[in-house]
């Protein structure tokens, strides 16, 4: 920033910016922002709720909150002030056993369904600069472990609190998303140093790992997915990765080893094929050399 002389931008500042870029295409109604600890921050829920913004994150629990103002006789000459008495912080309410705590069923990780204790209530979030902004904010009590209390909160007054766990909980699908494919797909991890070539790159990677569950799911037609399984680990659910090797070894099945005769030990490969199926030995020797005991190729190996 000092070398292009820009003001540095944080990450608030960025959502922001994108905030309004969004919201001028998706002009059609509210939609819903899901965010973490960075973005705790009443400039942002003003922008929200300036473009018909619902914005739902995670709260911290020592946040200043306050009561809404009590309605001023109209002919009082004074500041109408903007908000009321302060209440009791986030961390308070949870070690407070008298609170209307009450049991939900929700949707946890995993799709599973999850018993946690909740409480809730509507108020006045407050910082230093800014205007109060109306919330509503949610505490979530594990009853396995009642020490780890976790708060949310949202925008919009009117949604069920238990809707904003259940929204909340479904940024970690975008968020495994991301990881895998940078993980296995080198997204963040492209040679180009250009800003137009990461540009390129970087939807068609994300297309590709949408191409990749769509032909797995193509290829089971209603089956089920073999996991392959670690011996320090048992993997209950597919990863990603696991759908990458599934579909790169129907492709290459289907390309190479597509005259395999049932329980036979030798497999014939054309010598146009055999450099790809050598490469394919050398980067995935697993998957690969699952599908046959024996090579034999029509032709002498040629020298690379």
């Amino acid at each position: 920033n000092d070398e292009t002389g820009k003001k540095h931008k944080t990450t608030v500042g960025w959502t922001i910016q994108a905030i309004d870029i969004i919201s001028r295409w998706l002009s059609y109604g509210v939609w819903i922002l899901i965010g973490d600890e960075v973005y705790v921050c009443v400039e942002l829920a003003h922008s929200c709720n300036a473009n018909n913004v619902t914005l739902i994150s995670r709260l911290r629990t020592d946040v200043r909150l306050f009561a809404f103002s009590e309605k001023q006789p109209t002919n009082k000459r004074c500041r109408k002030p903007k908000k009321g008495k302060r209440l009791p912080s986030l961390k308070e309410l949870a070690k407070d056993p008298n609170q209307p705590w009450k049991e939900v069923d929700v949707t946890w990780y995993e799709g599973i369904t999850k018993r946690v204790k909740i409480l809730s209530g509507v108020c006045l979030w407050h910082t230093n600069g800014q205007d109060p902004v109306n919330i509503r904010w949610v505490l979530v009590v594990d009853p396995e472990n009642e020490d780890n209390v976790e708060a949310f909160f949202s925008t919009d007054e009117a949604i069920d609190p238990k809707r904003i766990i259940e929204i909340f909980v479904l940024r970690w699908n975008i968020e495994v998303t991301f990881q895998e494919v940078r993980r296995h797909l080198g997204v963040e991890t492209q040679r180009q140093w250009s800003n137009l070539a990461i540009a390129r790159t970087t939807p068609a990677l994300m297309a590709l790992f949408l191409l990749v569950c769509l032909i797995a799911l193509q290829s089971l037609r209603g089956g089920i997915l073999p996991l392959r399984h670690i011996a320090w680990y048992n993997i209950k659910r597919a990863a990603f990765f696991v759908v990458l090797a599934f579909v790169r070894r129907t492709l290459w099945v289907e390309k190479f080893l597509h005259n395999l005769v049932l329980n036979a030990d030798r497999v014939d490969l054309f010598r146009k094929d055999m450099g790809l199926y050598l490469i394919g030995l050398l980067l995935y020797p697993k998957w690969l050399k699952s599908s046959c005991r024996e090579v034999a190729f029509s032709s002498v190996v040629p020298t690379f």
